[in-house]
């Protein structure tokens, strides 16, 4: 148990900091709410039509693109730090996911897919 001695107490410094932090934030930042603040969202201008209108999946296919290209990105560091240590295979193999990754952003790049255009039309809120 005396091994895990460390663990606890950088545990309990962390749990401490957070709190400390915390409160700290809460004694310092002002707090004056105001009509555009309390309202939902906090966006400024009132609600434009009703909340349960169709989403647009294009939000859910730049958030898909980019989970894709994240995880690409995490796999890339252990690879790229081993790689005087791995086998010609392990490069290849890296080099054939890099070029398949590359092709597919070429296709989303060229057919559109990456093109945003707001169709939501803001109208301008009365100024109070």
């Amino acid at each position: 148990m005396s091994g895990y001695l460390p663990v606890f107490i950088f545990l309990l410094m962390a749990c401490v900091f957070v709190i400390l932090l915390y409160l700290v934030g809460a004694f310092v930042s002002p707090f004056k709410p105001t009509a555009a603040k309390v309202m939902p969202y906090e966006c400024g201008f009132p609600s434009m039509g009703s909340v349960r209108r169709p989403f647009d999946a294009r939000y859910y296919l730049i958030a898909i693109l980019f989970i894709v290209f994240d995880i690409e990105t995490a796999l890339l560091f252990p690879w790229a730090v081993s790689l005087r240590r791995l086998s010609w295979v392990a490069v290849a193999s890296m080099l054939v996911f890099l070029f398949i990754l590359g092709v597919v952003y070429a296709y989303e790049w060229l057919s559109g897919a990456l093109e945003w255009e707001s169709s939501i039309e803001v109208e301008e809120a009365p100024h109070e």
